[in-house]
């Protein structure tokens, strides 16, 4: 599979360059049976009317060569006939016959999917390992310069570096509070370059949609050495996107990473594992999930250590997609807790994600401050620290500074005051913010 080469201007730690496969020529080149591009071309035109060869290229993503010859196909089995010719070859406007929107109607009762061309399976596979997250270098100082303007503790910066460079994966465990999903949503600051991406994929007759805006954030792809010529061009049938950054908390399940058969449509969704591939995959908050973490564990243990995954069509059908992403679990739990012996050996790298010192607190204070505009006091972060932090044996957690400074702004906001650290206001916050642990407090003394 050749590739349309474009340089990318340096995003990350890396700069690397992105490659679109090149647009396919002919039927043969798409990969995909004649039948089933003929049922896509049907579908399309059942939806869209009378339809101009250009735009139904677009609309499928397919060269108008290779569309052209589908329709010359459809209008030889009085599916479709032209009804206007321009001055060129490519002004031609097509509609489906009698019998072509009868079979059109037969064939969305069974597949509604009229999107972008899919691209086979091995197509997908070959793009996927060509593009691998292993593939990427990242040294000391592309990580530090990533990190600069976030304020965490320098061996924490390298454990982080060093985990994505590895590309095996990763454990982010600590207290409620210390940033780990924070700290993980930003190791997509390492991921670099940008990848391509498919609609949808085509395998064993049936349709899996891949792209998902919620997931895969679309770059502007240059034309290709600003030539007309359609055999350099991009396959439009790929986007390029920013390496993906999937991200699931405790509403996973077991059926969540298997493939997402919805009957009113007649095509697959693909898992959010699939959607990660080439990229970042955060199972946030592991243990609150409905499944048991030692479930998930021995779900993924294989494809941990093999690097791909087996997924099952509703035929029965089983195919192997690539498993090619830095994997992060974060919990609360300490990793004896896990208890899995097999799973922690297989997770490369447990990094703790502790309290700060109180040096980076303060920093995060004052960066917390001008987020809410509100003044720093130097005086009100010393009794922060000395007096309800001391007072209470409470960690320097980094998420404190924030919640609290969100809590006196709307508190000044109601009473129509400027915000500002005053001792009222921040004994106020602190109270509210801390409220429940009182009460539980109150309620243990007196049982």
């Amino acid at each position: 599979m050749s590739l349309v080469q474009f340089p990318q201007a340096a995003r990350g730690p890396t700069a690397v360059v992105a490659g679109l496969p090149r647009t396919p020529q002919s039927i043969d080149e798409t990969g995909l049976p004649l039948t089933f591009l003929v049922e896509l071309v049907a579908k399309s035109m059942f939806q869209l009317g009378l339809t101009r060869l250009t735009d139904l290229s677009q609309h499928l993503c397919l060269a108008a060569t290779v569309t052209e010859t589908i329709c010359q196909f459809m209008r030889r089995e009085s599916l479709l006939e032209i009804m206007r010719r321009g001055q060129n070859d490519s002004d031609v406007q097509y509609e489906l016959t009698l019998a072509g929107r009868a079979r059109a109607g037969e064939w969305l009762v069974r597949n509604s999917y009229a999107g972008a061309a899919p691209v086979p399976l091995a197509d997908y596979a070959q793009q996927v390992a060509e593009q691998s997250v292993t593939k990427q270098h990242i040294a000391a100082r592309h990580v530090r310069a990533a990190f600069a303007d976030l304020v965490l503790p320098p061996v924490l910066v390298d454990q982080l570096g060093t985990a994505v460079n590895s590309g095996r994966p990763v454990l982010l465990f600590g207290p409620a509070g210390s940033g780990k999903t924070f700290v993980a949503e930003r190791l997509q600051r390492l991921l670099g370059s940008a990848v391509a991406i498919p609609h949808a994929i085509y395998v064993q007759g049936e349709v899996i949609r891949v792209f998902d805006a919620q997931c895969h954030r679309a770059v502007a792809a240059p034309t290709a050495h600003g030539t007309l010529d359609t055999r350099v061009r991009p396959d439009s049938r790929w986007m390029l996107c920013e390496r993906p950054v999937v991200i699931s908390g405790g509403e996973l399940t077991l059926e969540m990473l298997d493939l997402s058969f919805d009957a009113r449509s007649g095509f697959y969704e693909a898992p959010p594992h699939f959607k990660a591939n080439n990229g970042l995959f955060i199972v946030d908050d592991l243990g609150r999930q409905i499944v048991s973490p030692r479930a998930l564990m021995n779900r993924w243990i294989v494809p941990m250590e093999r690097r791909h995954d087996h997924l099952m069509l509703r035929n029965g059908g089983k195919f192997t997609i690539p498993f090619d992403m830095v994997l992060v679990f974060s919990t609360n739990l300490e990793p004896a807790q896990l208890d899995d012996a097999a799973f922690l050996r297989r997770l490369g790298h447990k990094i703790a994600v502790d309290a700060v010192s109180p040096d980076e607190y303060r920093r995060i204070f004052e960066g917390a401050c001008a987020a809410e505009g509100i003044a720093f006091d130097a005086t009100v972060f010393a009794m922060l620290v000395n007096r309800y932090h001391g007072g209470s044996g409470r960690p320097l957690l980094a998420c404190y500074p924030r919640d609290l400074l969100h809590l006196i702004r709307s508190h000044a906001d109601y009473l129509e005051q400027a915000p500002a650290l005053s001792p009222e206001f921040f004994d106020w916050a602190w109270n509210t913010y801390f409220a429940a642990d009182r009460a539980a407090g109150a309620i243990s003394s007196m049982q």
